[in-house]
């Protein structure tokens, strides 16, 4: 973790969705088992999920909702990816809930590592992973839940400016089953990894995932 508060000290909330939105108009949003608000909702199904996202955001006035890290959630449970004797249903990144088409900006300087459409129902859909070298460590950023426009022109080492416009929100037949949102992690060592890693994972699995994929907010810094 060290290696993201190296480059954070200080530098406030840093924006990752469409610059034309304030960060003032981002609010938080709890979709762990524990919100009791969700136990008449599916929020595994798109719409509800996407109903629910709404009343969020008309509540606070807001156009983005966000949060995510390390919530136990139900939301994967009609995807058999995620199923089995250890189910995976702890969410290693932090999700930004916006309209489908949404640009998605680049919260440091980097180049693309990877990308892929890993389109398997209930994966990321179209995904790309740039690499940040930070103090003379690499750093991995992954973003899911993309267009497959997103995914046009981009080839390995092509660089990535910090603030920059690199990718856009997909919708939910293209980002394969989920309401339109961007899935935002970070990773230290992708263990060769090619446009995809883990985003959810099994208690069992948690202590090693928390240490390789550190709180994203230690990077953007915005306010719970």
């Amino acid at each position: 973790m060290e290696i993201v508060q190296s480059i954070t000290k200080g530098s406030g909330p840093i924006p990752i969705l469409d610059s034309g939105i304030p960060v003032s108009q981002y609010c938080p949003i709890n979709l762990s088992k524990d919100n009791r608000e969700l136990n008449s909702i599916n929020v595994s199904d798109a719409k509800e999920c996407q109903d629910y996202v709404d009343v969020v955001l008309k509540r606070n006035g807001s156009r983005v909702a966000y949060g995510g890290y390390l919530e136990k959630r139900n939301l994967y449970g009609d995807s058999e990816r995620f199923k089995g004797q250890e189910p995976r249903d702890i969410h290693l990144g932090m999700d930004f809930w916006c309209e489908a088409g949404t640009q998605v900006l680049a919260p440091l300087d980097g180049a693309v590592h990877s990308f892929a459409n890993n389109s398997d129902f209930g994966n990321y859909g179209p995904t790309v992973i740039l690499r940040h070298q930070i103090n003379g460590n690499s750093l991995y950023t992954l973003y899911g839940h993309l267009s497959l426009e997103s995914l046009e022109g981009l080839y390995m080492g092509k660089v990535i400016e910090k603030g920059e416009s690199f990718a856009f929100l997909g919708t939910p037949d293209i980002n394969v089953g989920y309401a339109p949102h961007l899935h935002f992690q970070l990773v230290l060592d992708l263990d060769n990894y090619q446009g995809d890693y883990p985003g959810v994972c099994s208690e069992k699995d948690l202590i090693y995932f928390r240490k390789n994929c550190p709180d994203p907010n230690l990077l953007l810094g915005y306010p719970f």
